[in-house]
């Protein structure tokens, strides 16, 4: 990715961005209607928005969400996307001070190493740590892979795209100016997840809990051996998107409230 005034935090006239607009410009949240003692950032799967887990903001008390929105997503679809995890968090921590007050994260599929690849970044840069890590439907690193879906052409990387994580609307295949706009942003997402190096640390001395549906692989729940905290596992009903059924919405939000409140 290319320097741009969302990396350097340059505002609007040329001036450097205050706090508040960088926090503005990776952050959607709703004011709550009453009093919370938290924050959850919540980090989005591969070509998905902020607003999905946005919706969930009602369902959490106490709890203030922040959805973490990235370059080349919806709402900042005009910008270029990252491709290189390193750079992205590097950015995203720069950028953004997430231990305004006591806080976790949230994060589903390429979302979760997002999360916890910013939790290491915090705790290197000596910066308050998130109290809690919630994973979801994400393999723990190590990952070992050859695939690189990010080089196929269009229509053989949509069909994996799918052949992941289950059809796409099919006004993504009928509509050719969306169909492009869809691949631009998985492209570079899967790009982001396959050119990812781990590097092996410490576990994190923070609790994690891992949640993974009934129809994907169980090795997404292995994440207790990046911790020295507690840690949880469960699994819903469904396959990858399984909090997209309302009975398991429900019950991930239930859980999620649950080892929140929980958390000293």
């Amino acid at each position: 990715m290319s320097g741009t005034g969302t990396e350097t935090g340059v505002g609007p006239t040329g001036r450097a961005a205050t706090a508040e607009e960088l926090r503005s410009r990776w952050l959607s949240s709703r004011r709550p209607k009453t009093e919370t003692t938290l924050d959850l950032y919540c980090f989005a799967h591969a070509g998905g928005s902020a607003g999905e887990y946005m919706r969930w903001s009602g369902a959490l008390p106490g709890i203030r969400l922040w959805a973490v929105k990235l370059p080349g997503r919806a709402p900042r679809q005009d910008e270029p996307p990252y491709t290189r995890m390193s750079e992205l968090i590097t950015h995203l921590v720069e950028q953004v001070d997430f231990g305004q007050r006591d806080f976790a994260f949230f994060g589903h599929s390429l979302g979760a190493m997002i999360a916890f690849e910013t939790a290491r970044t915090l705790r290197r840069a000596g910066l308050r740590q998130p109290r809690a890590l919630l994973l979801s439907s994400m393999q723990p690193p190590p990952i070992v892979t050859r695939q690189r879906a990010h080089l196929l052409p269009d229509d053989e990387l949509l069909a994996e795209i799918e052949r992941r994580w289950g059809a796409l609307p099919l006004v993504v295949h009928e509509e050719p100016e969306l169909r492009a706009f869809a691949l631009r942003y998985l492209r570079a997402d899967a790009e982001l997840a396959e050119s990812h190096e781990y590097v092996v640390e410490e576990p994190l001395a923070i609790p994690i809990t891992a949640f993974v549906g009934d129809q994907e692989d169980r090795g997404q729940l292995g994440w207790d051996a990046h911790t020295r905290g507690s840690y949880a596992a469960y699994v819903l009903s469904g396959g990858h998107f399984y909090f997209r059924d309302p009975e398991q919405q429900a019950a991930l939000l239930r859980l999620i409230n649950g080892a929140l409140s929980t958390r000293s």
